[in-house]
Parts: C-alpha cells; sequence; structure tokens
C-alpha cells in the first residue's frame, strides 16, 4: 500500500484492523529468535531494508522545475517532497495534517531545499483548486505533479457502509480526478509537463479485505491510461506508479503496531515480507519508491507514457 493518513484512533479501528495487527503480532512471536538476535545486536531475522539510494542525490534533474505533490505530511508523499526538492526542485505539497506539514517544510528548508506547505484535503474540490493556484502563486508554474494521496478501509465486502466505500474512492480516485483536472490547465499554459500518479501493486493482484482499496487503485491505472491519450500531443506525460507494502508509520498503525520496538516491529515485518512478498522477503522503504517516483517525473523517458509501472519486489510476480 502507499502512504496514507489513519484517520482511525486505536479504540475505533474496525476488527480487520485488529485482525492485521494479530497476524503481524503471531509473526513476530514465530520471529522470536530474530529478535533476540536483534536486540543482542547480531542481524539475524532481522526485516532488513536498505537506506536511501543516495549514489543519485547529487543529481539536479529538477533544478528548474516547480513540482507539487499531494499527500506529502508523511511515508512516500513525504519522501519525494524531500527528493524532488533536493534535487532542486521548488516544491509545493499538501497534506491534512499541519503540524506534520509544517514539519516537513522546515526540515527540507534546513537541508537548502524550497518548499511550501498547503493544507487541503484532496476529497474537497476547491481544496484542491486552491492548491494548484497557491503552486503557481508561490512559483508561477507547474511543471510535475505527483499525485499520491490515498487512504484504505481493510473490510470484508459487505462489511463496508456506503459513507466508508465513498470515502476510500473519493479519496483515492476522485482526488486524482480533482488533481489532474486542475493540473492539466496550468501545464497546457507552460507547453508540457510531468504527472505521475500512485497507484498500487493491488491494482494487479490484491488480497482479502482491500475490496475498495484495491478498486479505486485498479481505477487510478485506467484513469492514467485514459488521461495519457487526451494529453499526449500537448506535451503531457501521465503514468502510474504501483508500489508494493511499504514500511512506513502508516503501514505499522494499520498493522496496530506504532508504538511496539522497532526490533519487534523489524521481525514481524521480515516474518511478514517471507510469505508475502517472496522474491525480495522485505518491504521496499519509501525512500526507494520516492526515487522511483523521480525516475518517472524527470525528462529521462520522453517516450513513457500511460504506463503502469509496478516497483514490488517480485510481490505480484508469483503469480496465483
Amino acid at each position: 500500500m502507499n502512504e496514507i493518513e489513519d484517520k482511525h484512533s486505536p479504540a475505533d479501528r474496525p476488527s480487520s484492523w485488529a485482525s492485521r495487527r494479530s497476524l503481524l503480532l503471531g509473526s513476530a512471536g514465530a520471529a522470536a529468535a530474530g529478535i533476540i538476535g536483534v536486540v543482542a545486536g547480531i542481524g539475524v531475522g532481522r526485516h532488513e531494508v536498505p537506506p536511501a539510494p543516495h549514489s543519485i542525490v547529487s543529481r539536479q534533474r529538477f533544478l528548474t522545475k516547480v513540482v507539487m505533490v499531494t499527500g506529502a505530511t508523511s511515508g512516500i508523499g513525504r519522501a519525494a517532497a524531500m527528493a524532488f526538492a533536493r534535487e532542486g526542485a521548488k516544491v509545493a505539497f499538501c497534506g491534512r495534517r499541519e503540524a506534520l506539514g509544517h514539519q516537513v517544510e522546515q526540515e527540507i528548508r534546513e537541508r537548502g531545499g524550497t518548499a511550501r506547505y498547503f493544507r487541503a484535503d484532496v476529497r474537497i474540490e476547491a481544496d484542491v483548486k486552491r492548491f494548484v493556484e497557491f503552486t503557481v502563486a508561490q512559483f508561477g508554474r507547474l511543471d510535475v505533479a505527483l499525485n499520491n494521496a490515498g487512504i484504505t478501509l481493510e473490510k470484508t465486502l459487505h462489511e463496508y457502509s456506503s459513507d466508508e466505500w465513498d470515502d476510500v474512492l473519493h479519496t483515492n480516485l476522485r482526488g486524482v480526478f480533482y488533481a489532474i483536472k486542475y493540473q492539466v490547465p496550468v501545464m497546457l499554459a507552460g507547453k508540457g509537463g510531468n504527472i505521475v500518479v500512485t497507484s498500487s501493486s493491488n491494482a494487479i493482484a490484491t488480497q482479502a479485505k482491500r475490496g475498495a482499496y484495491a478498486a479505486s487503485k485498479r481505477a487510478l491505472v485506467a484513469l492514467v491510461q485514459a488521461a495519457a491519450l487526451d494529453y499526449a500531443a500537448q506535451d503531457i506525460r501521465i503514468n502510474a506508479m504501483l508500489p508494493g507494502t511499504t514500511d512506513t508509520a502508516l503501514v505499522r498503525r494499520v498493522g496496530g503496531m506504532e508504538n511496539v520496538p522497532d526490533p519487534i516491529w523489524e521481525a514481524a515485518a521480515a516474518e511478514w515480507a517471507r510469505s508475502h512478498a517472496p522474491a525480495l522477503g522485505r518491504m521496499a522503504n519509501a525512500d526507494e519508491i520516492a526515487q522511483f517516483a523521480l525516475t518517472l517525473a524527470s525528462d529521462e523517458h520522453p517516450f513513457l507514457t500511460g504506463a503502469a509501472v509496478v516497483i514490488d519486489g517480485g510481490k505480484t510476480a508469483q503469480g496465483g
């Protein structure tokens, strides 16, 4: 799953969250030897995730670019906003959590980057319109957009209320429609642009209790394909990236493990990955997914548009 905002407190999380927590806690128990090894300073059974790919951080692919990112107060969006700024972009980003937004903005500035935070809820058309207008007012144009904001709610299909179903679809799908709707006119005026949409590997192969999430993410692939055809002649490229499960604070929250010690989380995540992501045997980290987003958003692949590109560590390659 891509990074999403957790609107549920531990007390009101749906039962499926509890089952995910039980699964992870059970995995942690099964990986007890790994936990002991980590605590002892030995990486036995540890959820090994490589650090951010720093070999390319000195590149300045976005030095003259203005970039906007939705859902960037944490996780993949946050990592992407920071990576764009590190590569020279002027970055406008949004999210609903103001404290985190200002924190990310400050961190980017402290590292020498340029960023502006705008509070917006992508479910609200007027908010998205104002966010695009804010970006243009701050930086004069728009070259690149990463439409990343999304949420999930895991339940068997008949247990969704209409409001819950709508919330997931409105955030993940309608929010991207709003973003593209208002980004495209600015890009047309600027004679081109590049839009990347965060879908999910769940668009290809999903699991139980992800009906709303998987439906929204698969619909995003179709939306990207149609939009790419709409605007290719105007030099606007639009692509979707499909990340697998990514090790973020959100995933810890969905698993009900945000407050457990890191060694327990790492052991549980490693056990989960062995059965759910057998190719590489781990989750992604937010930085490597962000770097992939930058690759899609760069000018390095001018023939790439209308694509849905998977980055899931081989998760969907295993078949049925």
